[in-house]
C-alpha cells in the first residue's frame, strides 16, 4: 500500500524521509524502515534449513523483509524478521494439527520424498518481535560485543532489554485520533497455504502519526474445517523527547475450532473467515499479556 504523504504534515511534525532509497522516516528521535523483498532462493533456503536444523519451511519465506524500529538515542531496536519467527516455531514444537486430508499430505515437502506428518507444519510461532542495543562497531568492539556479520549469525542477538508486566492497556482512544498518517507499510515475513488446505501467515504492519507509532505483528492460522488460530502482538510508543520514551506491548492469543464456532452459530465455510479482522472477537482468548520496555538513556 503506497500512501501518499503530505510534505507539510511532514515537516510540522518534525519529520524526514529515510534517503539512500530506503523507505521509512525518522521522526521523535526514532528511526522507522520497512523493507519487502522476493521470497529466499533456493540456495539461501538451503542454509536456512541448515540453521534452523529442519527441513521443514513454509513456502513462501520472505528472508530478507523486515521492520526495524530504531531509537536513536539509545540504539535500542526492535525489529522484526521471519528467521526469528521461524526460530520460534522451531523452539515451541507443537504437535501437528489433526485434518481429514492428512493423507494427502505425506509427499508435501520434498521430491522422491516421504514426508510423515509428525511436526508443526502451520508453522505456528509464538513469536512477538526482537530486540536488541546496537551500538556502532567501534563501541561494540569496546563492549565485546561482534557485529552479526563478524559472528557469522543470520539474526538475532542479546538484547540485555527488559520488557516488564504492567496493568496498563493500550490507549485506544488515542489511536483512533484522526491524525494524519505519516508512514504506513505491511511487511509479510512468511505464508503458507497447507496444501491447498488453509492459510498460514505471519505480517506486520505500521503506521506512524506525529504523535506515536504503533504496529501490529499477527500470526494467523486457518485449517479449512478444523481450526482457527490467531496471535497478535501490538506495540505502541508516543513519542515523548525530554524523557526516556515507553513502549507498551499487547500480546493475544486466540483460538477456536470450527465445531465449537458452528455450534455456536456462526457460519463456517471457509470464505466468512477469509479476514482475521472479521472473526476475531468470536474466538476464545487463551492467552492475553501487556507488558512495557523503558528505553535506556541515551549511550
Amino acid at each position: 500500500m503506497e500512501l501518499e504523504v503530505d510534505e507539510k504534515d511532514l515537516r510540522s511534525a518534525g519529520a524526514e524521509l529515510l534517503t539512500d532509497g530506503r523507505r521509512g522516516l525518522r521522526i521523535g528521535g526514532w528511526e522507522i524502515e520497512s523493507r519487502n523483498r522476493s521470497i529466499l532462493t533456493s540456495l539461501a533456503l538451503q542454509q536456512w534449513e541448515q540453521n534452523l536444523q529442519t527441513c521443514h519451511l513454509p513456502e513462501m519465506i520472505f528472508g530478507e523483509s523486515c521492520l526495524v524500529l530504531k531509537h536513536v538515542g539509545s540504539g535500542t531496536k526492535i525489529h522484526f524478521n521471519a528467521f526469528d519467527a521461524l526460530a520460534g516455531w522451531k523452539q515451541e514444537g507443537l504437535p501437528p494439527v489433526e485434518v481429514p486430508a492428512a493423507a494427502k499430505w505425506k509427499f508435501r515437502s520434498k521430491p522422491f520424498q516421504q514426508v510423515i506428518l509428525d511436526y508443526d507444519y502451520t508453522f505456528t510461532t509464538p513469536y512477538c518481535g526482537s530486540e536488541m542495543v546496537e551500538l556502532d562497531a567501534d563501541k561494540n568492539r569496546e563492549l565485546g560485543i561482534l557485529t552479526k556479520r563478524e559472528s557469522g549469525e543470520i539474526s538475532g542477538g542479546s538484547s540485555g532489554l527488559h520488557w516488564e508486566d504492567c496493568e496498563e492497556q493500550l490507549d485506544v482512544a488515542a489511536l483512533a485520533l484522526k491524525e494524519p498518517i505519516l508512514f504506513y507499510d505491511e511487511v509479510v515475513l512468511y505464508e503458507d497455504e497447507l496444501a491447498d488446505n488453509g492459510v498460514s501467515l505471519v505480517t506486520v504492519k505500521v503506521r506512524v502519526m506525529p504523535s506515536s507509532w504503533f504496529l501490529l505483528l499477527r500470526f494467523w492460522l486457518r485449517v479449512d474445517g478444523v481450526l482457527m488460530r490467531l496471535r497478535d502482538t501490538r506495540m505502541h510508543c508516543v513519542f515523548d523527547e525530554s524523557a526516556n520514551p515507553v513502549i507498551l506491548r499487547e500480546r493475544c492469543w486466540r483460538e477456536g475450532t470450527f465445531q465449537a464456532l458452528s455450534a455456536n452459530g456462526y457460519p463456517t465455510d471457509s470464505a466468512s473467515y477469509s479476514d482475521p479482522s472479521i472473526i476475531s472477537q468470536r474466538l476464545p482468548v487463551i492467552m492475553h499479556q501487556t507488558q512495557k520496555l523503558r528505553v535506556p538513556g541515551n549511550l
